[in-house]
């Protein structure tokens, strides 16, 4: 005897398709000017998170702060997957208003990678004062390979682990526009929604579910996505810097300083 199929399952499949597909399946632009929205960061407000965990803890070295982002980003990104999701067992919240959440779920997630994608860069002493090479980079990582791999033809150089990998990247991103970079950006940008839009598709169903079964695929969703990124990101970026680089380090020296001017005021 065949199993019946879940209803609410079905309807939640049907309003998601609707939600983000036109009629010929396509996304609608609409989706796209939204993603793409979210991975854009001015560079102002990524040093002043950075500068702001600096001062909460002082003493860190880059390798530490760098721990520090990947643990805050983590848990971001986790605990708002498995808030939107566990709205589904609130009375009067219907499948649509589940998957307008879900949708601003999934911009939060965003908005969680690009901090903590740039605000790692930052710490590799790389300065991304252009938000369209900022944005290319967070699109890059989230990619992976495919995305490194793509921006490492505009270095001349394929992006592997250590030093070099860590060269290359700030050799295309602190640079004034390379040749090629709009053709490249363009290829990441393809690849980014295509990929995108399939694996969150999976996350905006899951978040749907009635019975708080949401709550967990959600949490459990970003989760996985979130430990992608920073595998990622540690491949691209390679092994952190001894010391904290430019503009951060007189942020980093402001304790010690404060520190003997206390003590030359005692003496």
């Amino acid at each position: 005897m065949a199993k019946r199929s879940n209803p609410a399952v079905r309807i939640a499949q049907e309003t998601a398709h609707n939600a983000v597909f036109d009629a010929d399946g396509k996304p609608k632009p609409g989706v796209h000017n939204m993603l793409l929205r979210a991975v854009e960061i001015q560079r102002p407000l990524v040093l002043a998170y950075v500068r702001r965990l600096q001062r909460k803890h002082p003493r860190a070295s880059a390798a530490r702060l760098a721990e520090i982002l990947e643990r805050d980003y983590l848990r971001a990104v986790t605990g708002g997957g498995a808030i939107v999701g566990a709205t589904a067992v609130v009375p009067g919240v219907g499948t649509v208003a589940s998957l307008g959440l879900s949708a601003v779920a999934t911009v939060g997630f965003l908005e969680a990678t690009a901090l903590f994608a740039t605000s790692l860069a930052e710490l590799h002493g790389i300065r991304l004062t252009n938000p369209e090479k900022a944005s290319t980079m967070v699109m890059a990582i989230m990619l992976g390979e495919e995305g490194t791999s793509l921006l490492g033809t505009l270095s001349g150089q394929a992006m592997g682990k250590g030093a070099s990998a860590t060269q290359a990247w700030g050799n295309v991103l602190t640079k004034s526009m390379p040749s090629g970079f709009g053709a490249i950006r363009n290829k990441i940008q393809k690849a980014f929604l295509k990929n995108l839009l399939k694996r969150q598709g999976t996350a905006l169903l899951g978040r749907a579910l009635p019975f708080g079964i949401g709550a967990v695929v959600g949490g459990a969703g970003n989760l996985i996505m979130g430990r992608a990124v920073v595998a990622n990101a540690k491949e691209a970026f390679g092994p952190m810097p001894d010391t904290i680089p430019g503009e951060l380090k007189a942020v980093a020296a402001e304790p010690e300083k404060l520190t003997l001017e206390g003590n030359n005021l005692g003496s």
